[in-house]
């Protein structure tokens, strides 16, 4: 006979750095691309001191999620492995159109599947040095005669190193929001952010 249990699978602070960041990724992706040029919104100016200021927010929102996930040991939760990749590759490129079983089920220990670990890997360990190194040098570009940065620096390049990252978590960001769509329901995983709580099915 099936059953359902709802499990609380992510802690309060989690709930918040998470719906946190992704505000702050919007406010950074809105006026990030008016600063490019790619549509006039806020106006120049103001989009550089919105800009920057979601920017300063979200390395503090960092600074204190790091410190949490090594003081509570949740950061085991991002360590990636190859175990079952194939499995969730196969599910989400056909199973999931076919009403296929989702492989992998999630646990207070697991909240991740496989594919969704080395996604994070790769934000973390690429997209985010890309971004934020980019982001802190274009920043302060009047400080790099300072350090003699002048003379091995384009402002050019760290510009378009800028945008490609920006890009690139840009992709990252819409691809997450779909995938948020592929539960049970259309907004059960986004359900299960803001409460903490995930159905579990029993036999």
């Amino acid at each position: 006979m099936n059953s359902t249990e709802r499990v609380m699978i992510y802690k309060r602070f989690e709930r918040f750095w998470h719906w946190s960041q992704a505000i702050l990724i919007v406010g950074m992706m809105i006026t990030g691309f008016e600063i490019h040029g790619t549509y006039s919104l806020l106006g120049f100016g103001k989009s550089v001191e919105l800009h920057t200021l979601f920017a300063w927010m979200a390395l503090t929102l960092w600074a204190f999620t790091i410190a949490w996930q090594f003081t509570t040991g949740e950061w085991r939760q991002y360590l990636p492995g190859l175990s079952n990749v194939d499995a969730m590759i196969r599910y989400y490129v056909y199973g999931i159109f076919h009403g296929a079983e989702h492989p992998f089920h999630k646990t207070v220990l697991q909240k991740h599947n496989p594919l969704q670990r080395l996604a994070y890997l790769a934000f973390l360990a690429i997209m985010s040095p890309i971004i934020w190194g980019s982001g802190l040098f274009y920043l302060f570009y009047n400080q790099w005669p300072h350090f003699g940065l002048d003379a091995y620096l384009s402002l050019e390049w760290v510009a378009f190193i800028h945008v490609v990252g920006a890009f690139t978590i840009t992709t990252f960001f819409f691809v997450h929001v779909y995938l948020t769509t592929t539960g049970p329901t259309l907004f059960s995983h986004i359900k299960a952010m803001i409460t903490g709580y995930e159905d579990e099915r029993g036999h």
